[in-house]
């Protein structure tokens, strides 16, 4: 334990931040069926988990009875009650409006009446703009998100067109639209409005070649949150299915969900069908095997206190060491014109009441002396 303390001047103490980044690459097949055949039944893949309450499906980078097994992201559907669908007789109805009432309060929070704001396309929640009353949700795992999404980095590509006799679209891209949503160029441009962080606008092209339709606003990311909020305007107008021949903003009315070989009656499904007429795990299972690739970088934050411990010419150069003792005594010199001498082996970061909170050892001890200074640079990381 120390017996002579030095304090520690303002210029002494500087904090820092560095943020580190991770690529995820999440393929389709992991996401679509890596662990499935052309006869596999949809949603009955081993790395796929539905829940009794079948409100979300997980999905695992491995069978998730595995001990190997993480859990990558989940997916669910819901829609406001001032959706058109929340109208119709639909599958599972009150829990997809509970869905997106509980998305909605936690992301977009509450107006000053009490009231959840419902998801708005352009991010302003004060003009009344247009609103996302059909969405999708991406909810991926702390694991893999870490601290937050980075911003500017996260790629989705889905397919939407029809398709022939294959287990899975996306082997046969050139007979669909492919659309990438992405929040491309966001570095600089995003929301601080929502009480779980910072969010983005998504947007998506769509097409091959030269032919792209772009969409200026599909959906919401929110970065610290993990959570991709996709509108249902994607894919279907946002009177939920009349006007516009109930084309969405790419000009696709149809995913073109469901192919016989995946036990599925039908080859083509349009968007509000299968919101409504479609369970969540269902709907879930439908959109997992149209999704080509999800990338993003992840980040982690990476903060510090860095201390300069400085050691002046007349400081430190006696130990309170026990055996820096000769014969009782304390061994400052052999006579009397040498210079007293120690050895720095590690630095001790003391409270105010001279507790000790910190040790930081040095790789090999340090000789000091009245003839020379040192400052040692002590991190702390959190």
């Amino acid at each position: 334990m120390a017996t002579v303390f030095k304090t520690f001047l303002n210029n002494d103490i500087t904090s820092t931040r560095t943020l580190l980044h991770e690529a995820i690459p999440l393929t389709g097949s992991i996401v679509s069926g890596t662990y499935g055949t052309n006869t596999t039944t949809l949603g009955n893949e081993p790395h796929i988990k539905n829940y009794a309450h079948g409100m979300f499906q997980s999905i695992y980078d491995y069978p998730y009875l595995s001990s190997s097994a993480n859990h990558i992201f989940d997916i669910t559907f819901g829609y406001s009650a001032k959706s058109a669908l929340s109208a119709s007789i639909s599958v599972q109805n009150e829990k997809k409006i509970n869905i997106y009432n509980q998305m909605a309060a936690v992301l977009s929070g509450y107006d000053e009446t009490g009231s959840i704001r419902r998801f708005d396309e352009d991010g302003n929640q004060t003009d009344g703009g247009t609103k996302m009353n059909e969405c999708i949700f991406l909810n991926f795992s702390r694991l893999l998100n870490k601290d937050e999404i980075k911003k500017g980095s996260f790629s989705l590509q889905v397919g939407t067109g029809s398709f022939t006799g294959s287990f899975n679209e996306i082997t046969h891209p050139s007979q669909a639209a492919l659309v990438t949503i992405s929040d491309s160029g966001k570095e600089n441009d995003y929301r601080v409005n929502s009480p779980a962080g910072e969010y983005s606008i998504l947007s998506a092209t769509a097409g091959y070649g030269s032919q792209h339709t772009y969409a200026p606003a599909c959906g919401l990311i929110y970065y610290q949150a993990g959570i991709v909020v996709l509108s249902g305007s994607l894919f279907v107008s946002s009177s939920g299915g009349s006007g516009d021949g109930g084309k969405g903003i790419l000009g696709k009315n149809n995913l073109q969900f469901g192919d016989p070989a995946l036990g599925t009656s039908t080859n083509v499904t349009n968007f509000p069908a299968i919101l409504s007429g479609t369970s969540i795990s269902g709907s879930s299972n439908f959109l997992r095997h149209r999704i080509k690739n999800i990338s993003f970088n992840n980040t982690t934050e990476l903060n510090s206190t860095i201390h300069f411990c400085r050691a002046n010419h007349n400081d430190f150069n006696y130990s309170s060491n026990p055996t820096y003792v000769s014969e009782s005594k304390i061994r400052l010199k052999n006579n009397s014109l040498d210079a007293p001498v120690s050895y720095i082996t590690s630095v001790g970061l003391y409270s105010a009441d001279n507790e000790l909170l910190a040790v930081a050892k040095l790789s090999e001890p340090l000789k000091k002396d009245p003839t020379n200074e040192m400052t040692l640079r002590v991190r702390l990381d959190y």
